[in-house]
């Protein structure tokens, strides 16, 4: 008997068992799920548009060879700006339609809030969900890792929002400075400028390309902290939230609720960790008695009598009496009232310094969205209204876009500042972790203007 015919009824049973499972594994793939797609190597995803291509350097015009020439350039330059009811800027608008002019989009995506966010980013954190069987101790860290969660997707979605408005209002920023380099530079074509001002317009815009080219970095940044959050893994879907999010940050309340008085006792009732550590502290000072902690402060000034600020100490610092040394009754208890000490003064701080950084963007942010941009708001349509009349020229006209342009940036800068000092407050209020100003990272303020010509 061959080897085959051997085990010829144990290859017909696997032959069978492998027909068998075929239906199983076509059910089988087809229940895999979003979370083996990701981490696939394999799975098909959408192209993601490139980073956007440096621009090439724009070169000066050449100067016409003889007076004939340069007189027909002028001629030239000058019947077309006459052919447009207001000179220079309609021109440069109408090419701009002609050339640069993007075909809207079919269909927009779903909007998304900062509920829909928070309630996706869960998808990934289930071990945030309580246990009714869990211990106080269990569901006290549960809910500070909730908070925790909670506050670090709000500050990411509330700096994907400024980000994607700071980049395009930089977007702005560079189409005016295009439109001065151009008009200067047929301004020169003309005979009617120095190329040492074109130079300095082409320069403005090289600026503000470098800007630009910062403000998309910061974007995606902060898209892509985001995504981290929700767990988005397609490519496409990541460029999506730029129109899924909101084009501005929501304008900050009239009033503040509530006032300075009490915010400290406020702060302190919800720090559920500072009142199980002022239970262990109670207990431990009054086992030992109030002359025994007496002689240990009096023993450590004693030791830190010889301490100099100016100098680094060369050895740590010893209790020369060596009953309170070997004292461990007295050690943990004035340990634990120098830590319960340290903690509350921290919390209290804390809850100074957020409100007062509270009130302070608050009133920032209202100052710069109804006072100075209204001004410059109005400043600039005023300017246009001159240059209509022939009264202010084209580059008074630009340089009022351009600080108007600045204004709305840092108004939307000072919107999203608010609203980190608001998120600061809610979650000290909440018994959250206080994280200090400059902790989270900053947006990239807009590209200066550049100076008056």
């Amino acid at each position: 008997m061959t080897p085959f015919q051997r085990h010829r009824p144990l290859l017909h049973h696997l032959a069978w068992a492998g027909l068998l499972a075929l239906p199983l594994m076509g059910a089988r793939a087809q229940a895999v799920s979003e979370a083996q797609r990701a981490a696939d190597p394999a799975a098909p995803t959408p192209a993601v548009a490139s980073a956007p291509a440096r621009p090439a350097p724009v070169a000066s015009p050449p100067l016409p060879d003889n007076p004939a020439d340069a007189l027909k350039q002028w001629r030239e330059a000058n019947e077309r700006v006459a052919a447009f009811p207001r000179g220079h800027i309609d021109i440069l608008r109408a090419e701009a339609r002609d050339t640069g002019g993007s075909a809207e989009a079919t269909g927009q995506p779903s909007p998304l809030s900062l509920d829909d966010a928070l309630r996706q980013s869960l998808r990934l954190r289930p071990e945030l969900l309580d246990s009714p069987r869990g211990s106080a101790l269990a569901q006290y860290g549960r809910h500070r890792a909730l908070l925790a969660h909670v506050a670090e997707l709000r500050r990411t979605w509330v700096d994907a929002v400024a980000a994607g408005q700071a980049q395009r209002l930089q977007q702005a920023r560079l189409d005016a400075a295009r439109s001065a380099a151009e008009l200067g530079r047929r301004m020169v074509q003309a005979g009617n400028w120095s190329q040492a001002r074109l130079l300095r317009e082409q320069l403005a815009e090289a600026r503000e390309t470098a800007s630009l080219l910062q403000a998309q970095q910061a974007s995606l940044g902060a898209r892509e902290r985001l995504a981290r959050l929700l767990g988005l893994w397609q490519g496409h879907a990541v460029a999506e939230l730029d129109q899924r999010l909101p084009a501005e940050l929501a304008a900050p309340p009239a009033t503040l609720e509530g006032d300075a008085q009490g915010i400290e006792a406020r702060v302190l009732a919800q720090d559920a960790a500072l009142a199980l550590q002022r239970i262990d502290a109670v207990r431990d000072i009054e086992a030992t008695t109030p002359a025994q902690r007496a002689a240990w402060d009096r023993a450590l000034q004693e030791s830190a009598a010889g301490v100099d600020a100016t100098t680094l100490p060369t050895a740590p610092l010893s209790l020369r009496d060596t009953r309170l040394a070997n004292d461990h009754g007295l050690e943990r208890a004035v340990s634990a009232e120098a830590g319960l000490l340290s903690a509350a003064v921290a919390r209290r701080s804390a809850a100074r310094e957020a409100w007062g950084r509270l009130q302070a963007q608050h009133a920032l942010a209202q100052q710069t969205h109804a006072v100075i941009l209204p001004l410059q708001t109005a400043l600039e349509q005023e300017t246009l209204l001159r240059y209509n009349g022939m009264l202010q020229s084209t580059w008074d006209l630009l340089e009022a876009s351009r600080e108007r342009l600045a204004a709305t940036a840092a108004a939307a800068q000072a919107r999203r500042d608010f609203w980190l000092a608001h998120l600061d407050w809610q979650l000290l209020l909440a018994g959250g972790a206080y994280q200090p100003p400059g902790a989270s990272a900053t947006m990239a303020p807009a590209g200066a203007a550049p100076q008056g010509h």
